[in-house]
């Protein structure tokens, strides 16, 4: 069987990453460097010669408008696409909407930093990277494995933390490295499934 190819995306430059807010499950526009992230990503993976059979992506605007200008580029806009809360951005709970730096002078330098890069230390009312693993990964493998294993190639659209969780998956990465892990916007990852072999190609 043909190999079939993963490629995940972070959603381009949201309107709340250029004012540094915490996001989460709130719901902001793409800005113009956004698009533009998802328009070069689109045109760079129809020039490396790639295409796809269906799109996974979250129930947040941002990650929806990131694939769909993707697939627009790449001159396949009708394929499948399934949205679901599943790969939505970890939750930030009482964070979210709150600067960065107003959050530090709120609750302390120390806590915040505990709160975005451990593993399983979830900010008030929110989620940690553990539980968003725990609703990402059994999506993945209920939902989007199957499709890998049929040889389809598959595009998810989705956030930084419940694609790091993804990539802790299928790159075996340990709890304590993968907090460490930037997913930049609009930087496509590619992955290649032959067998019961997986490999990064980016």
């Amino acid at each position: 069987m043909k190999p079939s190819f993963l490629i995940l995306v972070r959603h381009g430059q949201s309107e709340w990453n250029e004012k540094n807010l915490f996001t989460g499950w709130k719901d902001p526009k793409l800005t113009t460097k956004g698009i533009n992230e998802a328009i070069k990503a689109g045109k760079e993976l129809k020039e490396t010669g790639y295409s796809f059979d269906k799109m996974f992506t979250s129930d947040l605007f941002r990650a929806q408008e990131t694939g769909r200008i993707i697939l627009e580029q790449m001159e396949i806009p009708s394929i499948k696409v399934i949205k679901t809360k599943n790969l939505n951005e970890r939750n930030y709970g009482d964070l979210a909407g709150l600067n960065k730096d107003d959050a530090r002078k709120k609750w302390g330098e120390d806590q915040v930093h505990i709160w975005r890069r451990s593993f399983d230390v979830s900010p008030p009312n929110g989620e940690s990277l553990k539980d968003t693993a725990e609703r990402v990964l059994p999506y993945f493998k209920k939902n989007i494995a199957p499709e890998l294993t049929k040889g389809l190639n598959i595009l998810v659209a989705a956030h930084g933390n419940s694609l790091r969780a993804l990539v802790m998956k299928l790159e075996n990465i340990n709890t304590e490295e993968i907090v460490k892990l930037e997913i930049a916007t609009g930087v496509p990852l590619v992955y290649k499934f032959e067998k019961d072999k997986v490999e990064r190609l980016d």
